[in-house]
């Protein structure tokens, strides 16, 4: 009997956060993480006003579900202020549009999307018991489709985009010209190290932007935020960028001896 030949597949890691909630845990450092939801919060209600038509949604019946996905929510607390912010706006401008009066009863389904590595189990406990809302996790990809078709109203990704799907394969090639060598993340100055991760996010974000394109219900809304630097400023300059290279040699230290 022959067995077949087959290259054996590699299954990329899958890296999360500190689970738990103890003092090193994700959910007890991630207050700068908690600054930016705050920071947007009115840009989301904004977006929400004026891009989201809630008639169309809700004329179809006299109780409408609200769909709506973190996607890369980590165990919180910050995913579930995320959520909050969306159903605080969503209720606001149902009220606006029928002047406080509606017979139009909105429920909302949260759907929290991270790897199947998650602490699935910290971020369930953190949520609220009185909690009038629908809760599931789903477990998976966010570079891939998650969802039915035309199934999600509202989704959302805070500070989680900036992760790439995997490091691209030429910055650890030591006989690439992109090698990436002493360095744990793209600085921005050498050019080919530079070209190698931008080709990796432009893939990723295609992969991400369709998953989406394809979950989200005809006349629905996508926020993305995620950091960033202005362009020919290289990431090295800034602040994190120093952090990470302190940190990178440490690293490497450590590995050296």
């Amino acid at each position: 009997m022959e067995m077949a030949n087959e290259e054996p597949k590699t299954v990329p890691q899958q890296i999360t956060m500190k689970g738990g909630d103890g003092p090193l845990s994700y959910a007890k450092n991630s207050s700068l993480q908690k600054g930016v939801v705050d920071a947007t919060k009115g840009m989301i209600i904004h977006a929400i006003a004026n891009n989201l038509d809630m008639d169309k949604f809700c004329s179809q019946s006299s109780s409408q579900t609200f769909r709506i996905a973190d996607f890369g929510c980590s165990i919180g607390p910050n995913t579930i202020f995320s959520m909050q912010n969306i159903i605080q706006a969503l209720e606001q401008k149902h009220l606006e549009n029928n002047h406080g009066n509606s017979s139009t009863i909105l429920e909302f389904q949260l759907f929290f999307n991270d790897h199947s590595t998650n602490d699935f189990n910290t971020l369930f406990k953190s949520i609220p018991p009185s909690w009038p809302y629908f809760v599931a996790g789903v477990p998976g990809s966010f570079y891939r489709r998650l969802f039915p078709k035309s199934s999600i109203h509202i989704g959302h990704s805070s500070n989680a985009l900036q992760w790439l799907s995997k490091v691209p394969q030429e910055v650890v090639d030591c006989k690439s010209p992109a090698y990436n060598d002493g360095s744990i993340y793209c600085r921005g100055i050498e050019k080919e190290v530079t070209k190698a991760y931008i080709a990796q996010f432009e893939k990723d974000m295609e992969s991400f932007l369709n998953g989406r394109g394809e979950e989200l219900v005809n006349g629905g809304l996508m926020v993305i935020l995620m950091g960033g630097v202005p362009n020919g400023i290289p990431l090295s300059h800034t602040a994190i960028g120093k952090f990470y290279d302190l940190f990178g040699s440490c690293l490497l230290d450590l590995t050296n001896k």
